[in-house]
């Protein structure tokens, strides 16, 4: 079974949930589906708009009396806040921030042929965090081995950054793995929604 996409009453991607919440969700009325159509639905008609479908990507659940389809996004009904705004400090993200190149030489590598590097060595007090953590290809990493850059002669050519949050993009960015109907949505609702007046 797929997990569900969340977004809150504005559009916004916040979470990804598992199917049972999400449907428990629907059921509720805290939530509404959100079909490929971009509308939204509610239980009711979600489960008839199921009963006309002969398949769906995220499948569907049985019961005795009527079957319904895991929707692969939904909405909630009430909840307008956003995710707390900070990209999570794993390795994907570091990577995607200094788009796969080594912070010494500069060029680009795969995944594999990189490393992260503390800018100020463990051994010499420095932090495992975004202010000291940059990617390095294998040959400079080897060149640099447990010193600062400038005891070895290396420049680094970008400054140790945190990456700035970018709404919903940030959280399918540097979060989770990319669905091609989440995001084909998100933009949608994200440039399409007429903004509320406050």
């Amino acid at each position: 079974m797929n997990d569900t996409l969340v977004m809150n009453r504005n559009f916004y991607a916040i979470h990804i949930v598992g199917w049972q919440r999400a449907v428990s969700l629907l059921y509720q009325g805290h939530a509404e589906a959100v079909g490929d159509d971009l509308q939204t639905h509610s239980f009711d008609d979600w489960k008839e708009l199921s009963s006309e479908m002969s398949e769906h990507p995220g499948g569907f659940i049985s019961t005795v009396n009527f079957k319904i389809a895991i929707p692969e996004v939904i909405r909630l009904t009430r909840y307008d806040r956003l995710p707390r705004a900070e990209v999570k400090f794993t390795r994907r993200n570091i990577y995607q921030t200094y788009h796969y190149r080594c912070c010494y030489c500069g060029r680009q590598f795969k995944t594999q042929d990189l490393n992260l590097d503390h800018v100020v060595p463990r051994s010499k007090g420095g932090n495992t965090d975004w202010s000291n953590i940059v990617t390095a290809c294998i040959p400079c990493n080897a060149r640099k081995m447990d010193k600062r850059p400038e005891e070895v002669g290396m420049k680094l050519m970008v400054s140790p950054t945190k990456p700035k949050w970018k709404g919903s993009k940030s959280l399918l960015q540097f979060s989770f793995p990319v669905k091609i109907s989440w995001q084909k949505l998100i933009d949608e609702k994200y440039w399409n929604t007429e903004l509320e007046k406050r």
